[in-house]
């Protein structure tokens, strides 16, 4: 029962930062004002630190709960519909990746990146019903892809540092 309550507290400490990780990017301005929705996805430090300490199980209640708790306290339908397609897509990717032993975190972490912005025009094309969207893309690789490396470097420090039986 004790390591129970102990996961239960450290995922609601992870989930809290996660959540404070978020904020922090709502407040912040735009990365690129003339391209809108470009964020750099802070909280999935967290994410990809669970997902190399934790586990997949975890490490997607964690992401699922933060993605609904962001929408639900600083966002909209819309942006929960586009965080989940991201989210969702990017996490199933990450999974995947994670197992070939030659990729790193952060190379993990790119794809997810990559993926998360994917995920986003792929709900925005069919929420709108137009595939012009597509073009949009091209720039939400190369932020993804930039994004990715910083995540990916930050998650891997954690995992390193960070004690195992923390």
């Amino acid at each position: 029962m004790k390591n129970k309550s102990i996961t239960i507290a450290f995922l609601g400490v992870c989930t809290a930062l996660a959540m404070i990780l978020s904020y922090i990017e709502v407040i912040l301005p735009p990365l690129f004002p003339a391209v809108p929705g470009i964020k750099m996805g802070l909280a999935n430090i967290i994410i990809v630190f669970l997902l190399y300490r934790r586990g997949p199980l975890l490490a997607g209640a964690v992401s699922l709960v933060r993605i609904l708790l962001v929408a639900l306290l600083f966002g909209n339908t819309m942006s929960l519909m586009y965080s989940l397609a991201g989210g969702v897509l990017s996490f199933i990717v990450m999974i995947l990746l994670r197992r070939l032993k030659f990729l790193s975190t952060v190379g993990v972490s790119v794809a997810g990146g990559v993926f998360h912005n994917v995920g986003q025009i792929l709900a925005a094309m069919v929420l709108l019903d137009t595939n012009q969207l597509a073009y949009y893309l091209v720039m939400l690789i190369i932020t993804g892809t930039v994004s990715g490396i910083f995540i990916g470097l930050c998650g891997a420090t954690l995992v390193k540092r960070v004690p195992q039986k923390f």
